[in-house]
Formats: C-alpha cells, sequence, structure tokens
C-alpha cells in the first residue's frame, strides 16, 4: 500500500462519501474505487460498506483508520529526520467560524490539515458567522468559514466545502406556537418569527417574506443561529435556520422542520480569505485540504 491510498482513505473515512472525496482529492471515482479495493486487497478485510447513499466503516474499516493515521504520522516524522532542513510548514492560523461549524465542519478540516501540516500553530474564534467577512477584512482571521454572500468583493477569495439547506424550524413542546404549525392551514401571518439580525440569514428571511407577500409578525431579531434555535425550542416562535444547526445543536430534540410553501435557497458554505493572501504558505495550505 502506498501513502496516498492512505492519504485517500482517510478522507473518505471523514467525507463517508465516494463523490465528495473523488472531487475534493482531485481523482476519478473509478480511480478511488479500485484505490480502495486494493487496499482492501492487501489488508484482507473489508474495510468498507457502502450503497449507491452512503459509506460506512466497518470494524476493521476502523481499525484501519487508526493504522493509517499512525503511519502517515510516522511518515510526516521520517522525512523530517531525514532531511530536518526540508520545507516544514510552521507558523500560526487564525481561524473564525460559528459554534456549529466548529463542531459539524472544522474537526474533518482540522484532521486532514494537522495531518499535513503538524507544526502550525491553530488559533480558532467562533461567533456570529454574519461578521465572518469583517473578521477577515480586518485581518482578525486568516480564514473565516462562512456562508457565501450574494455578492462577494473581488478582494475577498472564497472555495466551497457544502451546501447547507435551509428549513423553516418550530418547537415541539405543547404552545400556542406548536399549535399553530399543526393547524392544517397555516396562518403564516400571525406567528411569531424569530429572525437574524444582519446577515445572508437576514437577507434569506426577508426575501422569503416578500415572496409570501405578507407582513411578518417579529418576536425578536437575534445574533447567532443557535440563538434562534434556542429560542424556537423554548416555544418563542418559528424561525428560519440551516438544518446542520438544528443536527448539531443541543436542544434538536425540542425542534421540528416544517414544510415551506415555497422553496428556500440553501447557502453555500466555504472558506473565505484574502484574494491578496492565496498564496501565502499557511492560508494556501489549509485551502488545499478542502
Amino acid at each position: 500500500m502506498d501513502i496516498r491510498s492512505l492519504k485517500l482513505y482517510l478522507h473518505l473515512c471523514n467525507s463517508l462519501h465516494f463523490a465528495k472525496t473523488a472531487e475534493q482529492t482531485h481523482v476519478s471515482p473509478s480511480t478511488l474505487s479500485r484505490a480502495m479495493q486494493r487496499l482492501e486487497e492487501e489488508v484482507g478485510s473489508k474495510l468498507l460498506e457502502r450503497d449507491n447513499r452512503s459509506v460506512s466503516l466497518t470494524h476493521a474499516g476502523t481499525e484501519f483508520k487508526r493504522f493509517a493515521e499512525q503511519t502517515l504520522s510516522e511518515w510526516t516524522q521520517l522525512k523530517q529526520r531525514i532531511d530536518p532542513q526540508q520545507n516544514v510548514l510552521r507558523g500560526r492560523l487564525n481561524l473564525f467560524c460559528s459554534v456549529t461549524a466548529a463542531y459539524s465542519h472544522l474537526p474533518s478540516l482540522l484532521d486532514r490539515f494537522r495531518r499535513e501540516h503538524p507544526h502550525v500553530e491553530i488559533t480558532l474564534t467562533t461567533g456570529d458567522p454574519a461578521n465572518s467577512i469583517n473578521e477577515v477584512q480586518q485581518n482578525r482571521a486568516d480564514i473565516a468559514i462562512m456562508a457565501l454572500p450574494e455578492t462577494l468583493a473581488p478582494t475577498l477569495h472564497f472555495s466551497k466545502i457544502d451546501h447547507v439547506p435551509l428549513s423553516i424550524i418550530a418547537p415541539t413542546m405543547p404552545c400556542q406556537v406548536q399549535q399553530m404549525v399543526n393547524q392544517e392551514n397555516i396562518n403564516w401571518e400571525a406567528l411569531p418569527f424569530i429572525i437574524p439580525d444582519h446577515g445572508p440569514g437576514r437577507r434569506r428571511v426577508d426575501n422569503w417574506f416578500k415572496q409570501m407577500g405578507f407582513k411578518p409578525n417579529i418576536y425578536a431579531q437575534v445574533s447567532g443561529q443557535e440563538a434562534i434555535a434556542s429560542m424556537v425550542a423554548l416555544g418563542c416562535g418559528v424561525g428560519i435556520s440551516p438544518e446542520v444547526v438544528i443536527q448539531n445543536s443541543p436542544v434538536r430534540g425540542r425542534i421540528q422542520l416544517i414544510a415551506s410553501p415555497i422553496e428556500i435557497p440553501g447557502f453555500i458554505l466555504g472558506c473565505c480569505c484574502k484574494e491578496k493572501r492565496t498564496d501565502d504558505p499557511l492560508i494556501n495550505a489549509f485551502l488545499q485540504v478542502i
């Protein structure tokens, strides 16, 4: 087995999606599939359970993942011992993202980045994703994980990570709001809404209100999607929120998704940095793992 195949395997362990791994590692799906088949033949065990939609690790696959991580780590250390003067990437990389992104997308990115560049120091600041661009422009963050805005300044660079659907969310606890959303014909104009106070999420919500053709009953304007989820779970109202926020929320058991009468465009999630800094070795190395 070779180092490249081990890297492909670890990427697949994180993505659990053949098409995503093939696209993000710049290989064809058939090349990726053959590489995984060769690994299974060499190991002598089935490493992956796969169907048309998903991939999961077998017990042997989980054990082999640990072996692959250790092997790549030792390989990196060996290269450094053989040639201490080689160009080892060092320095500090400042990242900014929401609390949800820190759970949902950042770990897999950092896993891959740390395997390739173990000597780079990572600092992470979490906050309202609506402030991401300002964090980058003010040089408080080298890279921000954020939703692609409708208009991106030419001075900024954006690399896509994922597509994030948006849904209407409502409480499951017995309350007036829960009764209102459970009616056969929902009176949307009467519902109390909890909305973002600014940013791309606010613009999505305002466009939805406009397309629905009613003046919304605004219960609260808050900072951060996590705050919207918490207030909805408490029965204060309904909101429009990224599904990934709900999936990673500690109050997800108290929230239900409500079908929208019209389509709500999702977010394109990605990494944003200054365009002129894409050649910076640290930033370029991080973008390469996406």
